[in-house]
């Protein structure tokens, strides 16, 4: 119980974002896509560097996630490849931050990476802001049912 005293003034601020990026989502879609890139391109940089700087810094995951499926995998498969697989998931950051920039089925896939990146750190709980997650994929969904999915950087006037 100690170590989720730890971690509850990250989880407020990963949930309070979470439910800015979901308003700016339902009102201004543009807003909440700058958003979903900026949080997937720092993530991307974050996992990157603390991967090659202190890979072990992963492994309280398994502490943290109520779920045995995924402390088991932390504790073995994961904890032998640290790098390797940090690494992937910092590449995959990084292709869906790209795509939030672009436009059309560029943006829908990059969308569909970010809902099921999501969906798939949900389990470790506290560890992944759990319920900022689900708001996440959400908001990500809004983003793909309601946005022009024109390049961010056209004037919203030109959008059509």
């Amino acid at each position: 119980m100690e170590l989720l005293k730890e971690y509850w003034i990250l989880w407020s601020v990963s949930n309070g974002l979470a439910i800015l990026v979901l308003i700016a989502a339902l009102k201004k879609t543009r807003l909440a896509r700058l958003l979903i890139f900026i949080l997937f391109a720092w993530a991307s940089w974050f996992n990157y560097t603390t991967a090659h700087n202190s890979p072990s810094d992963y492994l309280i995951y398994a502490t943290l996630t109520p779920v045995d499926l995924y402390s088991n995998f932390i504790n073995t498969t994961f904890k032998a490849n640290i790098v390797p697989m940090v690494t992937g998931i910092a590449m995959g950051q990084a292709l869906i931050a790209i795509g939030m920039l672009l436009r059309g089925w560029w943006v829908k896939l990059a969308c569909i990476g970010a809902i099921l990146f999501f969906l798939a750190i949900a389990p470790l709980g506290i560890g992944s802001g759990f319920p900022a997650t689900l708001i996440g994929a959400l908001a990500v969904f809004l983003i793909v049912k309601n946005d022009a999915l024109d390049y961010l950087w056209i004037p919203s006037s030109k959008v059509q």
